[in-house]
């Protein structure tokens, strides 16, 4: 701190000495990011399955 601020304390008392796991650096293992196509079909695939749903809830008729 000293150098960026010139009347920057600290209180000898309250130091302690510890340390810090990043779980994440090394235990996170990332997953391959899917292909566009594969979201794609999956959109589609949902789109085809609740067709007509809304129909139904509001009371109309199905398509």
């Amino acid at each position: 701190m000293l150098p960026h601020a010139a009347d920057a304390w600290y209180d000898p008392a309250s130091v302690k000495t510890g340390y810090e796991v990043s779980f994440t650096r090394y235990f996170y293992k990332p997953q391959p990011l899917r292909s566009l196509e594969e979201i794609r079909a999956d959109i589609l695939a949902l789109e085809k399955e609740t067709e007509g749903l809304l129909g139904e809830i509001v009371g109309g008729s199905a398509p």
